[in-house]
This record gives C-alpha cells, sequence and structure tokens, in this order.
C-alpha cells in the first residue's frame, strides 16, 4: 500500500479538484434528481448524464428515505451472512483469509433491492462481442448522503467488473455528505487495492451532520477508505489516511445543527459550497488561528485546519483541544513521512532481495566441491559464511511475509491477479530458503514432523499459489521434457520440503534399529519408509529434485541411504534401491540415467 497523501500537502490536491470542474458537474446531476425523487416519492433514483468530457451516473434518495436510514443507528451486516442470505454480488471483496468485512444494513438492503436494475445499468455499457467497456469518456458515479453510500456501493460492483477486462478510463466516484460504510475490514480490503482506493472522493462539508453520523468517542466500529475533501466557507483540503480522516471528522462535527441530525441539512448546501469554493480556489486569506511555533510541520497543518471555518476551534478556551488535534496529526504526518521514505524506491529493495538472493546461489554452489551440498552446510553450521546466510534469509522471510500478507488481504479476485505478479519470484525464494529452516527445525529441535509442527504460513501458502495456478506446465505429472533434463545440473529441488521428508526417513530408520522403539513406533517408521521410497523415485524420474542430493557427504546419501540399507537388509529391493546400487544417480546430474 502506498503512502497516504500528507495532510500538509492537503490544499493544494483540494484546489485542484475544486478548479477542475468534477464537483460542479457532479452536484448539477445531483441537484436535478431531486425533483423526481420528491414528487414520485421514490426511495432511490439514479440518472446517466453524458457529457462533453466525461459521462455521470448520479444517485439520490429521498428525504424520507434518508431519515429512516438515519434511524437505523448505524447497524453492520457482513458479507458473510450475506452469502449465508444467497446475497452474493459482493463476495468479491471477502478477502482470501475469510476475516470478516461489514457494510451498513441500511445501505446494502437499499442497494440489494435494485440489484437486478443495477447490473443491468452495468451491462448497457458492456460491448459483449468486443469484451470492452463502451463510454468513450471517463465515468464518474457520484451520490448525495445515502445515495452517496449507494454510488460507493454500485463503484464497487462496477470496479470488480471491470476487473475481468481492460478499460483505460476506471471509474471515480465522487459522494456528497455520505456516511462511513463500513468496519474496518471493508477500509482494509479497499486500501489494500491501490487501483480501487484511488476511485474515492468524498466530499463533507463541516456543517453537516451525516458523515459523523456513526462516529462516538468510544467506539468507532465505521472507517473511512479512499480521499476526503473536506471543505467550509473557508476553503477546502484533502487528506486520505484513515486515522488522519477519523480526527478530522471528529474536529470538523463541532458546529454540526440539530436541523443536520435529524436528516433536515438543506439540499442546496453542498450546491452553493461548491460555488462558493470555485469563487474563491485563486484567494488567499490571513490566517486566523493563533499558532505560535517555528516548528513548520505543525504550521502547515494549523493552515489547513483553517478550512474547517469552525469558529469554536478558535476560542482561547477550545485551545487544548486545538492543540491535542495538532499533536496527533503531527505523529500521523510523521509516520507517513517515514514511510514515504522507506517505499520511496521499491526498486532498490527488489534490487536488496535480487543481490541477495545471487549471494545465495553462489554460496549454494561454493561448498560442492567439498561433497557436501547447501542444506548440510547450513544445518552443520561449519563455516563463517553462515551467519551471512542467517541473515539474509531472515530479510527474505520479512520481504515474503509481508507480500504474503498483503495478497491475503485483498479481495479474492484482486489476490489472484497480485499472486500472480510473485509466483515465479516466490516459487524460486521458497525452494531455495525453505530448506534452511528445515535445517534449523532439525538442528535445534527434537521434534518431529516440520510441515506439521515448523512449517511457516507463507510457505504454505505461496505453495498453494502454484498448486492453484491455472496455468501451470504440469510439470508434477507430466514426463519430464529434453530440455529440463539439460538444465538439471542448476536447478533447485522442486519440492522445498523435500530435506525435511528425508529428515522423518533418518529417524525412521533409526526408530527401527533402536531397541526401545514401540511396536507402534516401529510399524509406522517401516510405513513411512515404504512410502519414502516411492516418493523418491517420483521425484528422481520427474526430475525434480537437484543433483546435489547424491553429493557423497549430503545426508541422504551419507545418513539415509546408510542407515536405510542397513535397516532393510540386503535382500531388500525396489526401484530406489536398484538405481543407488547401480550407481544410476551418478549420470543424473548428465540428464540420463
Amino acid at each position: 500500500m502506498s503512502c497516504p497523501t500528507l495532510f500538509v500537502s492537503g490544499s493544494e490536491t483540494g484546489n485542484l479538484a475544486v478548479s477542475s470542474g468534477l464537483l460542479h458537474q457532479s452536484w448539477n446531476a445531483i441537484g436535478s434528481l431531486y425533483s423526481e425523487v420528491n414528487s414520485q416519492n421514490q426511495a432511490l433514483r439514479w440518472r446517466v448524464v453524458e457529457e462533453s468530457n466525461q459521462t455521470l451516473i448520479a444517485f439520490v434518495t429521498s428525504p424520507v428515505w434518508t431519515r429512516q436510514h438515519l434511524q437505523q443507528d448505524g447497524d453492520l451486516v457482513s458479507l458473510q451472512t450475506l452469502k449465508q442470505e444467497n446475497f452474493v454480488q459482493f463476495d468479491f471483496l471477502i478477502p482470501s483469509n475469510n476475516s470478516p468485512v461489514s457494510i451498513h444494513r441500511a445501505a446494502i438492503t437499499l442497494f440489494r433491492s435494485h440489484v437486478d436494475e443495477l447490473i443491468k445499468l452495468i451491462d448497457k455499457y458492456y460491448d459483449s462481442t468486443a469484451r470492452k467497456w463502451s463510454p468513450k469518456t471517463p465515468l464518474v458515479i457520484t451520490g448525495h448522503a445515502l445515495g452517496g453510500s449507494i454510488a460507493s456501493l454500485f463503484t464497487l460492483l462496477l470496479l470488480d467488473f471491470l476487473n475481468q477486462i481492460s478499460t483505460e478510463h476506471p471509474p471515480l466516484c465522487v459522494t456528497f455528505g455520505a456516511p462511513l460504510l463500513g468496519d474496518t475490514g471493508l477500509q482494509q480490503v479497499i486500501s489494500e487495492c491501490e487501483r480501487w482506493k484511488a476511485c474515492f472522493l468524498h466530499v463533507v462539508a463541516n456543517k453537516d451532520h451525516l458523515p459523523r453520523l456513526f462516529m462516538t468517542h468510544t467506539n468507532l466500529p465505521y472507517k473511512p477508505f479512499g480521499t476526503f475533501l473536506l471543505c467550509s466557507q473557508s476553503g477546502s483540503t484533502c487528506a486520505d489516511d484513515p486515522s488522519a480522516v477519523l480526527e478530522l471528522l471528529k474536529a470538523m462535527g463541532l458546529e454540526s445543527t440539530n436541523q443536520a441530525s435529524n436528516g433536515d441539512f438543506p439540499l442546496d448546501y453542498y450546491g452553493n459550497m461548491v460555488n462558493h469554493l470555485e469563487s474563491r480556489v485563486k484567494l488567499k486569506g490571513n490566517s486566523r488561528l493563533r499558532v505560535s511555533t517555528v516548528d513548520p510541520l505543525l504550521a502547515g497543518i494549523s493552515l489547513q485546519l483553517e478550512v474547517f471555518g469552525d469558529d469554536s476551534m478558535l476560542q482561547q478556551n477550545q485551545t487544548s483541544d486545538l492543540d491535542n488535534l495538532m499533536k496527533k496529526l503531527k505523529e500521523r504526518e510523521t509516520a507517513c513521512w517515514l514511510k514515504k521514505r522507506k517505499d520511496m524506491n521499491p526498486k532498490k529493495k527488489l534490487h536488496d532481495v535480487k543481490k541477495k538472493i545471487e549471494y545465495m546461489a553462489q554460496y549454494r554452489q561454493k561448498y560442492i566441491r567439498i561433497d557436501m551440498g547447501y542444506y548440510d552446510i547450513y544445518k552443520n553450521m561449519q563455516f563463517y559464511d553462515d551467519i551471512d546466510i542467517a541473515k539474509y534469509k531472515k530479510f527474505q522471510e520479512i520481504y515474503w511475509k509481508n507480500i504474503v500478507e498483503k495478497v491475503e488481504k485483498t479481495p479474492y479476485k484482486e489476490m489472484a491477479r497480485i499472486r500472480m505478479g510473485h509466483l515465479y519470484a516466490g516459487t524460486n525464494y521458497r525452494r531455495m530458503f525453505e530448506p534452511l529452516d528445515i535445517a534449523e527445525f532439525y538442528r535445534e529441535s527434537d521434534g518431529r514432523d516440520y510441515q506439521k509442527n515448523g512449517r511457516s504460513k507463507h510457505y504454505i501458502l505461496l505453495e498453494k499459489w502454484v498448486q492453484d495456478d491455472p496455468d501451470r506446465d504440469g510439470t508434477a505429472t507430466n514426463p519430464p521434457s529434453d530440455e529440463k533434463k539439460k538444465k538439471i545440473a542448476g536447478m533447485l529441488t522442486e519440492d522445498s520440503c523435500f530435506w525435511a521428508k528425508v529428515e522423518e526417513a533418518i529417524i525412521s530408520c533409526k526408530l527401527l534399529k533402536d531397541a526401545t522403539s514401540s511396536d507402534e513406533e516401529k510399524q509406522s517408521s517401516m510405513e513411512y519408509l515404504k512410502w519414502f521410497e516411492e516418493y523418491v523415485m517420483k521425484q528422481i524420474n520427474n526430475y525434480a529434485v537437484s543433483p546435489e542430493i547424491f553429493l557423497e557427504q549430503s545426508s541422504f546419501m551419507k545418513t539415509w541411504w546408510e542407515e536405510f540399507r542397513q535397516v532393510m537388509g540386503a535382500t531388500h529391493t525396489s526401484p530406489i534401491v536398484e538405481f543407488m546400487k547401480n550407481g544410476r544417480y551418478r549420470q543424473y546430474k548428465n540428464g540420463c540415467y
């Protein structure tokens, strides 16, 4: 996720939005609908307005329905519950880890009652023959109050649809005075998807109570997403960091009128506000906030707070509240700036990752000359290089755990797109570095079964991505190609848990030789060794294991094979036994045996 827009630069962003004419056109489309809603007593009304530079779809709700909406007291319903009720249109928002995502019940209920018509509206602009989105101008979805909530839901549905096709014009959703739509789960799933997060602009006026309707000082189940344009007669500013937006919304609520809280906020208020902001966008006023500070960051924040137009904030008896707000905003600004610096050069981070993988590859090749593969070298910790490798392994682990965590939080369909971008690199990482974790597990632990008791979740998911990939080449089931045989000398073992299976086979051999082992232990050990024989031969036949397992000092050769021959006896025969006894493994690295 990219760094949020810094609040201290929010006025420039706000002025850009105001001067673009986008707000003016959006509100005009909304205003023309209200007379129709009132005259026809409809709960929800929408209209498509095609202009020369953009296509607008506006949503409004009747004041009667809005008042009913206010009386719902912020009740949330989870997408998992809706799924059980056979309403599955928003299942794509459920993250792959199935964490809860909840939406305001009144908004989703109203949307649900019109979902068939709204899907037809999407189909109207889809050319099924060419599989293209037909509007030639950018599409703007807009709405006021509860209509803004419906606009946001419609935009999300449209974004999921557009995810399946290519389009040059992603939609933009502009809401006016809309209440917060969902919980932390909804905010996170949208924020983790940068393309979606950038599609929402929420306009909030300082005297409008509705955007803060479900916010309390003790419980905040609702969370913001997208960019918020906060405005008053004094100007406008933008913020998109969720924590900062919540603090600002609370601060703006000091002058909300009783009329507004009852749902009777003047319908033309935002239209007048937009006209006023357009007329003064090029004007500069004098600061009314009495902030005496040499801190440039606090000074910048204080100037942005002027847009609230909240006289109560400027009074002397409110200075402590103002100071606390500015302190919180400074903390958020600093955190955002540090994150921005950290993420400023993603190419450098990727370069560091690749550089450490290259070093690991050199480490792997370095000790082959002593007839021992890098798995056993690292397990024995005999060389100084092993300390550096442990550091590099930790670096890679943190990087890939963050990648996997990010993918898990994204919507399921988006997850498929994002994970494909990491499929090849993640597979190489897993095959190269997981053997080191296995080495640590069996070096430092007396336990059994790494795959059950020691394997990290990020390895499991990286492997699952490969298994779920519809474009897999089928190497696990098809005969190996000649090209694969030629490259076998430099390949990594495909099963990143191969060495864990070897370690379990060694333990099984020892249990069979141990006179104190129980009959049950001996039986399960024998069953495992029989399974392991078949497993190893299958990997060899498929050229799926690296030739380094056959190095004379490796655990596979020196420990398992020697122990196995003693346990099973000279009369035991099987494909892997014949393969080993006849020395065919010596030709394996040449692609023939």
